[in-house]
């Protein structure tokens, strides 16, 4: 487990605490003629020899170092081919640890990861998703027919309520997992003042009834399935 910790890290720091910018957009004009992508690959492996300091590994290095190279290169070129260039950043980052994951286990690969499997715990899993897109969704078929009903004259970050209502959920769903719910009062205070300047400036009761129903309903659900998912452990 240390050996991937300490990779891990190694990784985390080549891939953002050490990574300019300039290199990144060198690297996205001139893909596989940009010389920092090999001054990037190059410092991986440098990071990793580091902080392992054991040349025995260096075998172990040699591979994730040839499969980052290619990884950031497919990267490149895939990037062009998606308008949400969060899930090209996502795959690549997976797949970059997942290499980590198969090098450091591959003696016994599939046995390892079925005891990891063993250890999911599947109705935290289970409460997770259903409190953030599912949720999301039953919310806007619930609150369909009063959002057409409501005038708004400022614009918003597309989505962004949405998200917001997703981190808040996992949010109230974790206080009630670990029995802190004084905290969930808390979040509701701090969502209240920094909603409070809209209402304010809005003075519309119909936004100000639909967002109170809109929280309630959302808080509703994640304490639900918060409840639920602890009597099912108890």
């Amino acid at each position: 487990m240390m050996l991937f910790t300490k990779l891990l890290l190694a990784h985390l720091i080549g891939d953002f605490l050490l990574q300019p910018k300039r290199w990144v957009v060198h690297k996205e004009a001139n893909k596989v003629k940009s010389k920092y992508l090999y001054l990037h690959v190059l410092l991986h492996a440098g990071l990793m020899f580091l902080l392992l300091w054991d040349f025995s590994y260096w075998k172990t290095i040699l591979v994730i170092t040839v499969s980052h190279y290619f990884l950031d290169l497919g990267k490149l070129y895939a990037n062009p081919k998606f308008k949400n260039k969060t899930i090209p950043f996502f795959v690549d980052q997976l797949l970059h640890v997942l290499v980590l994951y198969a090098c450091v286990y591959y003696e016994n690969l599939y046995e390892h990861t079925l005891s990891l499997t063993s250890l999911i715990d599947w109705p935290l899993v289970t409460a997770v998703v259903f409190v953030s897109y599912p949720t999301a969704i039953i919310m806007g078929i619930v609150l369909e027919g009063m959002s057409n009903r409501i005038e708004v004259d400022h614009k918003s970050l597309p989505n962004a309520g949405k998200y917001i209502g997703i981190i808040e959920r996992l949010f109230v769903l974790t206080f009630i997992i670990l029995g802190r719910w004084e905290a969930i009062g808390l979040l509701i205070t701090a969502k209240s003042v920094f909603r409070f300047n809209d209402l304010k400036e809005s003075n519309n009761r119909k936004l100000t009834e639909y967002i109170l129903i809109g929280t309630l309903l959302s808080f509703g659900m994640a304490i639900i399935a918060g409840i639920i998912y602890v009597g099912f452990h108890q």
